[in-house]
């Protein structure tokens, strides 16, 4: 059973920021697949199905980004899942904008989110699908550029890498992560 995991901020005032890329990949699945999310913990939000044959379980975090390991930890206790089968989906500022990229392990990379889960589980070793947003503009703080909106041009590039990051995700669970990593990295 894999556990596909889409970082970001709950709540509408977060709804379409940079930090909510991970959230808009698991909504389009959930979309794609007739898959409802409803409350699995006291700290997330999931709905289970299968794609070809594999079982999942979609997650989003409702502990806001920089506590995202306590529904992560949460989830992967209640959900039985082995860390071989944990895919975290998050941003990624230091990709540019609507990049994928694909690793089976690896560090936070900076990412806040990202560090809550290592320190929870107490190990970088789950795989992880970052979404590039690119760097935040000459005199703009990170937090700002992460909690800020897309603009227009912006968001027409990551709407196609959230339907293309959800044909990763489908690529791994079908035809497993390396395959997935060969194809979409």
């Amino acid at each position: 059973m894999y556990a596909i995991i889409g970082l970001g901020n709950p709540g509408r005032r977060y709804e379409r920021t940079r930090h909510n890329v991970g959230f808009r990949v698991i909504d389009e699945l959930s979309s794609r697949l007739n898959i409802g999310l409803t409350a699995g913990g006291e700290e997330y939000d999931g709905g289970a199905g299968t794609y070809e044959g594999a079982g999942f379980f979609l997650i989003k975090p409702l502990s806001y980004m920089n506590s995202s390991g306590i529904a992560v930890a949460q989830a992967v206790e209640e959900q039985s899942v082995s860390l071989a089968e944990l895919l975290v989906v998050c941003d990624d500022a230091n990709l540019p904008p609507g990049t994928l990229r694909i690793r089976r392990s690896g560090s936070d990379g900076g990412h806040k989110g990202l560090a809550s889960i290592i320190d929870s589980l107490g190990t970088e070793a789950f795989a992880r699908l970052r979404i590039g947003i690119g760097n935040p503009p000459p005199g703009v703080a990170l937090i700002d550029f992460v909690l800020g909106e897309f603009c227009p041009e912006e968001e027409k590039v990551i709407q196609e890498a959230v339907l293309h990051a959800t044909e990763a995700v489908l690529a791994i669970l079908g035809n497993g992560l390396e395959w997935a990593m060969n194809a979409f990295n």
